[in-house]
């Protein structure tokens, strides 16, 4: 997953829909409240959704 480092740490658990991932790229166009998931069957949406850090 693709984050902004100021506001999601490289290394972070996120989980989505019951989904984790994991934060370890940013991407040009990725700043602020954005994350971009990569996924091996892409299919473009653009939604707000709330997410959740998984504590270390």
């Amino acid at each position: 997953m693709a984050v902004d480092p100021s506001v999601i740490p490289y290394g972070s658990i996120i989980k989505i829909n019951g989904n984790e991932y994991i934060a370890e790229d940013c991407g040009g166009a990725i700043k602020g409240n954005k994350i971009d998931i990569f996924s091996e069957n892409p299919k473009q949406e653009k939604y707000q959704i709330e997410i959740y850090i998984k504590e270390k």
